[in-house]
């Protein structure tokens, strides 16, 4: 099936000719359903600390940063805007000039409250002589989002997210990656150190570069603080095979396989490479003007507390275990831990010998843990948090997408629909063992919950292979803790008009 050229372009991806036929074999056979035991919810896997609960946990949080520790704050910002955009595209090739949807309108009728306005006034003079009030006053409309998302004007339409102008301020426009610099300094350094790292795409690497060199000092001089900001891509090796309908290598015009980026899973491998500590992870789109960070900050730095005071009390355990010097009592201590604070169970666990009982209780010990928060349910589309069975007979949390759960099961589409919490990715991470070593991360993922879609390529239908989440089952077998944070800590933005609501503005 596989000719010497296909072999050849297989390994300058760095990818071997067993994984391309494990992925084919995967779209014949699909990957498994998810076995669930329940929705996570308040006293049942998610904490919710009180005010006094909260300011302990900050503390820590603040005591383990003085201690020096390496602390990363680590962005996914490949994206490109154009799916933001979708509405406006649809608008320049539709076959009316005018506003006529709800969203047109809509933007057209706000126009000026875009941090982006002043930019695209500039471009409309330069490009057509007329500013953006009298373009519309003309009623030439599609000039106005020609010049917002074509190369000769702004080129919104093919730039990353995290390059846009999102949030108006008094000194001038700022972008999503600008704001996590400032979230950095606000939570994630130390010592006077921010360590902020974004995974970029290839296209885009030198525009982020650019823009970051631009503004650094700015926000250095702001803050009173050095910046060390770093750059990864996904990795070539990470992406996956296409496949026609009938499950065989889809080919493109001149008969080369087509490959497709494995999706946000393929960045634990960018994870692994971050020596750091701790490590946050956010939505590069998920940010909000200073005047409503300090719930952001608050609660990032609550999670960061319970994660660190979580690690501590397991490091205190591990070095119990590995020095022997234990009674039944203590491993007694050591099991409720493990089921009530990191919540992980197993149901035979009365039959295991303690010798047995030792070699299970280090393997949920000694492994990456993570906190994340989650938001109540708003409707908004993404994964939720769920108890789930793993592949070793134990049920712990695990944060779920819709499709790696049963659509023809009534009970689990009840729990997915029904959960009272979401996921708006807001994790703290903690990748060393107790001697400091970091993890193979990529040795904690769990294989199985891969999921694919189907695509098309130049109008031919393809089936797509999209690798384990990187917050789904890349991180299966990590320690899980679910910590309620509040809903005005989750504001992404995934259409242009997204930037009206009142958290951007």
């Amino acid at each position: 099936m596989l000719s010497q050229e296909d072999l050849r372009q297989i390994e300058s991806k760095g990818i071997t000719e067993k994984q391309i036929e494990a992925q084919l074999e995967e779209f014949k056979t699909g990957f498994p359903f998810l076995k669930l035991e329940a929705a996570a919810a308040i006293g049942k896997g998610i904490v919710a600390p009180d005010e006094d609960e909260r300011k302990e946990y900050v503390k820590a949080w603040e005591d383990y940063k003085a201690a020096g520790k390496d602390i990363v704050k680590f962005v996914p910002a490949s994206g490109a805007a154009s799916r933001m955009f979708k509405d406006m595209f649809a608008f320049l090739s539709a076959d009316y000039d005018v506003p006529t949807t709800a969203f047109e309108k809509t933007y057209f009728e706000n126009i000026r409250k875009f941090a982006f306005f002043d930019a695209l006034d500039k471009k409309c003079l330069d490009n057509y002589g007329k500013g953006v009030g009298q373009l519309i006053e003309n009623g030439d409309y599609k000039a106005v989002v020609a010049a917002m998302l074509e190369s000769s004007g702004l080129n919104y339409g093919q730039l990353p997210k995290g390059l846009l102008l999102f949030h108006n301020y008094e000194e001038g426009s700022r972008t999503p990656m600008e704001e996590h610099l400032v979230e950095g300094a606000l939570y994630a350094a130390s010592n006077g150190e921010a360590n902020v790292h974004f995974t970029v795409s290839h296209e885009h690497m030198s525009l982020f570069e650019k823009k970051v060199e631009e503004k650094l000092d700015v926000y250095a001089k702001k803050y009173g603080i050095n910046y060390h900001v770093s750059f990864s891509e996904q990795k070539p090796s990470t992406d996956t095979v296409a496949a026609n309908p009938d499950n065989t290598p889809f080919r493109t015009e001149d008969g080369k396989l087509l490959f497709r980026p494995g999706g946000h899973g393929a960045l634990i491998e960018n994870l692994n490479e971050i020596d750091a500590d701790v490590i946050f992870i956010k939505n590069i789109d998920n940010v909000v003007p200073d005047r409503l960070k300090g719930d952001t900050v608050t609660f990032k730095q609550v999670i960061a507390g319970v994660l660190v005071t979580l690690q501590k009390k397991a490091f205190e355990y591990l070095e119990v275990l590995d020095s022997g010097r234990y009674d039944h009592e203590k491993l007694q201590e050591i099991i409720r831990f493990v089921q009530r604070d990191l919540c992980c169970r197993k149901n035979d666990l009365k039959l295991l010998e303690d010798a047995e009982l030792v070699i299970y209780l280090r393997k949920k010990l000694n492994r990456p843990m993570r906190v994340c928060g989650v938001v109540k349910n708003v409707g908004e589309p993404g994964g939720g948090p769920f108890l789930t069975y793993n592949q070793d007979g134990t049920v712990s949390l695990q944060i779920l997408e819709s499709s790696q759960i049963d659509k023809t099961n009534e009970e689990y589409q009840k729990m997915f629909t029904e959960g009272t919490h979401f996921n708006p990715v807001d994790l703290v991470c903690a990748v060393k063992d107790y001697k400091g070593r970091r993890f193979n991360l990529p040795d904690y993922v769990d294989k199985s919950t891969g999921f694919i879609s189907s695509k098309s390529k130049n109008g031919k239908e393809l089936k797509a292979l999209e690798l384990p989440g990187l917050w789904n089952g890349a991180m299966s077998d990590w320690s899980t803790i679910f910590v309620e944070v509040p809903l005005s800590t989750f504001n992404p933005v995934k259409t242009v008009n997204d930037l009206l609501r009142e958290q951007h503005q």
